[in-house]
């Protein structure tokens, strides 16, 4: 098969790449790279006038006439690979605004992959149309909404969740949904709310290719290491401020058996060897599952505090922790990482379970064939 790839921003699309060039297909990633993160992309889009005076600009031009320029520069770029997005047998768009457009040109580059091409897909693996709507209906769903709603992340912070609000946003979303023959989640966070849609295809975990990921037993022969990565432009919604208020208490209990490493908008691959030497990894406070930087350092053999809810416990049919369910309180955090400092057996118990639980649900090529199995079965 011929499949094309829009967009990246957690390495999930290259990973898919790997494993459906391991089975013998022919695949291309469009899109931009991520910002700091420099993920690897065929086709690489850029994202112009995004900074400094430019910005400025732009957005003056836009309250005054509702033009775009960002957008336009995005659809210019496409049109230079028009031809090389055409004849494939999927494309599959990692999310309902891939290209980071306005609802016009957005719309136009869509319409262009769906007139060109076989089938559309539409992967739910971060905030989109449905996703928010039903987040914002039900509160009492772990998420980053009730932060907006009391206060704690500004409207301009929450740009990128609120747009999906919009009516110009809908009209994207039913527009892709008309179109497209099916969605796929790709972890509980997104499947929950799909749960009863009729173009709901169901969840496709992540895909990890543990060839690549080297994983070493893990040794403490001096102090507990303990990394947090922070995404500045993501701070309070990975519950990256309640890490670190629970880091400064357990640096104050444990001054003598802890080294905490903090790193702060890195590139992708400086990021993951800086964590190399690390035993536990601080990852995010408001999920169900794991994203993929969980399931990277899960691979790794690391002890991970993410989403690991009941659900996701029960998903999986799990009766031993290979994660540390991770929530927004400190009192809890404290208690949990307190708890591993304590029982340095348990750190190197849950990082055996998380590599073996990442090699059985998540191998790569093992993802990609369901991938497959599920284009295949849809017309």
């Amino acid at each position: 098969m011929k499949i094309l790839l829009v967009g990246e921003f957690s390495r999930l699309h290259n990973s898919l790449k790997e494993g459906l060039a391991h089975l013998g297909h022919e695949v291309v990633i469009i899109g931009h790279n991520d910002g700091f993160k420099q993920f690897p992309i065929d086709f690489l889009i850029e994202k112009k006038w995004d900074t400094g005076i430019l910005k400025k600009i732009k957005i003056a031009l836009y309250k005054v006439t509702g033009f775009d320029i960002s957008s336009y520069l995005t659809y210019l770029q496409f049109l230079k690979y028009k031809k090389q997005c055409s004849g494939f047998d999927v494309v599959q768009l990692i999310n309902e605004n891939s290209f980071y457009c306005s609802y016009p040109f957005e719309k136009k580059i869509i319409s262009h992959l769906i007139q060109n091409n076989k089938k559309l897909y539409l992967l739910s693996c971060g905030y989109d149309y449905l996703n928010v709507k039903y987040c914002f209906e039900n509160l009492n769903f772990k998420s980053v909404i009730p932060l907006y709603l009391t206060g704690k992340i500004d409207k301009k912070s929450f740009g990128n969740v609120l747009k999906f609000r919009t009516k110009p946003f809908e009209k994207l979303h039913h527009f892709i949904y008309q179109n497209c023959s099916g969605i796929i989640a790709s972890d509980l966070d997104y499947h929950l709310p799909f749960i009863g849609n009729s173009k709901y295809l169901g969840l496709i975990p992540n895909p990890v290719n543990t060839a690549k990921i080297e994983c070493n037993e893990l040794k403490i022969e001096d102090k507990i290491i303990i990394f947090h990565g922070i995404n500045d432009l993501n701070y309070i919604k990975k519950g990256n401020d309640i890490f670190e208020k629970a880091l400064q208490e357990i640096q104050q209990k444990y001054p003598d058996k802890i080294e905490i490493i903090t790193a702060r908008s890195i590139p992708y691959n400086e990021y993951i060897n800086l964590y190399n030497k690390a035993h536990i990894l601080l990852d995010q406070t408001y999920a169900y599952d794991q994203g993929y930087n969980a399931l990277e350092a899960m691979a790794k053999g690391k002890v991970v505090f993410t989403g690991a809810e009941t659900e996701f416990m029960n998903f999986y049919n799990l009766t031993q922790k290979v994660a540390v369910n991770a929530t927004p309180d400190v009192d809890t955090l404290v208690s949990d990482l307190s708890f591993l400092i304590e029982n340095p057996a348990e750190i190197m118990a849950i990082g055996k379970r998380a590599r073996a639980f990442v090699e059985k649900e998540h191998e790569y090529s093992v993802i990609a064939q369901k991938y497959l199995d599920t284009w295949q079965s849809t017309k």
